[in-house]
């Protein structure tokens, strides 16, 4: 495993503009969804990791509350995949229908996005406005093993704050998940 030091965008900076293949086989901007939504949740996953798969149904209701309320969610997958078939575009496809992801999901080959993100970990939340702030950045909820449990929804309310123009009383919080391994 190597670490290397990532960019990080820190709230109230400009979100990095991205420009990457998505499992429709289309290219993906952030600059359109900030054109067509008033949200936009970048999730720093990936489809081996097991809190991701923790996650997933919790990230599908998100994406279905907010939806018509003009906010998406972004899948985007920044793992190392030398020498890993299942990290290939062809398997995040497969991962998204097994799924049924409801959002978009995308590959970072180069891991330049993820890394200009600041994601130290899967899954990560990045909640960015409409003119490119990130707002939020940090855990989706305070408990991963345990979706039933009283808690904290840290991305949820986030977002909810945003849409109500009120302040985002906690708008990073420590990330619990899987490290990200970075490619030399």
């Amino acid at each position: 495993m190597t670490i290397l030091e990532t960019i990080d965008t820190p709230i109230g900076s400009y979100a990095p503009d991205f420009e990457l293949p998505g499992i429709d086989n289309q290219v993906h901007h952030l600059s359109r969804y900030l054109n067509k939504f008033r949200a936009v949740g970048v999730i720093s996953m990936c489809n081996n990791c097991p809190y991701v798969g923790l996650y997933l149904e919790r990230l599908k209701n998100i994406q279905a509350e907010f939806a018509q309320c003009d906010f998406t969610l972004i899948g985007l997958n920044g793992s190392e995949a030398t020498g890993d078939a299942r990290l290939s575009l062809a398997n995040i496809k497969a991962f998204a229908e097994r799924h049924n992801l409801n959002f978009p999901y995308l590959w970072d080959p180069t891991q330049d996005v993820t890394r200009s993100f600041g994601a130290r970990k899967t899954p990560m939340a990045f909640l960015i406005d409409s003119n490119g702030i990130v707002r939020y950045k940090g855990q989706i909820d305070d408990r991963p093993q345990n979706p039933l449990a009283a808690g904290e929804d840290y991305l949820r309310n986030a977002i909810a704050s945003l849409f109500q123009d009120q302040e985002i009383l906690q708008p990073e919080t420590e990330v619990i998940g899987t490290s990200l391994i970075w490619r030399n």
